[in-house]
């Protein structure tokens, strides 16, 4: 090999090991950057609050209740009372009883309309309270009857109670006879009901009517801050007897019965929310870490590169310091011939 030619190809091995170093550098660069990303994904990780399902002693509580003849009584609160500071609290308590007389829901009927008019099958409804103006021959019940002035009484009670329940409005009604006792039972409609349901083309009512009758259904009073009460505690600490005076300030005493109460819609709440929370936590995890393998193939894909960089680099180098000697060969050569 010529000099020229040996100093064009040091020149040139020269430029191609510049630009696998520069390329190395790059690359080194691209490895940094993905593995700040990486540690940032890490740090998300570690810093995600992890899903904890609930407790259900964190929905349990102990309930205190007592007996006052047909009242049962549940225990709200009881506080103690600082500004008497002799020893007595202040209670409160809801008083649950059975109503055996109140308007309840009963099951939808399918009625239809002809002329202005509402059936039930082939039972007309008639306006609660229209006994008079009623054609008594039609109502199986009102010819039974015979004397109506107590069902007009009656049917006024059944308005009243009604419209207290479930608001003002025109109440119509029928009656059932039970096969079994023979015992006649009211059916109550809402005007509004009949007026508002959906109907076809022609004016037919297509939608089930709500329908109301009388029931029984538990009522629930609340009590709040009876003063001057007595709370009795047995070895243990656990209340066992409530003292409370009455309108005439007598005390009257009542044993308390204990029960444990979960609160079981609010712990589904719970539990709920916590599936929830649950699945996005998952849902986060597995995307962190498909990110994570991302960057960790791209960079098992730099490094591999940065290999073949290396051995690149080191042939040029070797061919570099033999071109080298090649041209110290011809520089003595040169000399001697010039010398």
């Amino acid at each position: 090999m010529g000099m020229a030619a040996s100093q064009a190809r040091f020149l040139g091995l020269t430029a191609r090991k510049n630009n696998v170093e520069f390329e190395g550098q790059q690359i080194n660069q691209q490895r940094t950057t993905l593995s700040n990303q990486s540690a940032n994904y890490y740090n998300d990780l570690l810093g995600m609050s992890v899903p904890t399902p609930p407790s259900v002693d964190s929905y349990t509580k102990t309930v205190y209740t007592f007996n006052d003849g047909a009242l049962t009584n549940t225990i709200t609160a009881l506080i103690y009372d600082t500004a008497a500071n002799n020893g007595t609290f202040k209670v409160s308590y809801l008083q649950q009883y059975e109503d055996e007389f109140t308007p309840v829901s009963a099951a939808t009927s399918v009625v239809t309309e002809n002329d202005g008019k509402y059936y039930v099958g082939s039972s007309e409804l008639r306006k609660l309270g229209s006994v008079d103006d009623y054609d008594t021959d039609k109502d199986p019940y009102l010819s039974e009857l015979g004397d109506t002035a107590d069902l007009m009484a009656e049917e006024a009670a059944y308005e009243a109670l009604l419209d207290d329940k479930y608001g003002d409005d025109t109440w119509y009604v029928r009656y059932v006879q039970n096969s079994s006792t023979g015992v006649w039972q009211p059916y109550f409609y809402k005007e509004s009901d009949l007026v508002g349901a959906d109907k076809d083309i022609n004016g037919n009512i297509t939608s089930a009517v709500n329908c109301y009758t009388m029931g029984s259904d538990t009522k629930t009073v609340e009590v709040k801050n009876v003063g001057g009460c007595r709370i009795e505690k047995d070895s243990t600490g656990r209340y066992i007897a409530i003292t409370i005076p009455d309108e005439g300030g007598h005390e009257v005493t009542y044993s308390l019965t204990t029960t444990t109460v979960t609160d079981q819609d609010a712990y589904d709440d719970a539990m709920n929310q916590y599936e929830y929370d649950k699945y996005l936590y998952d849902q986060a995890i597995q995307e962190i870490n498909a990110q994570i393998e991302i960057i960790q193939a791209q960079d098992k894909n730099l490094e591999l590169r940065l290999k073949q960089l290396d051995t690149e680099q080191n042939a040029i180098s070797t061919e570099m310091d033999a071109v080298e000697k090649v041209i110290e060969k011809n520089t003595e050569s040169s000399f001697k011939t010039f010398g």
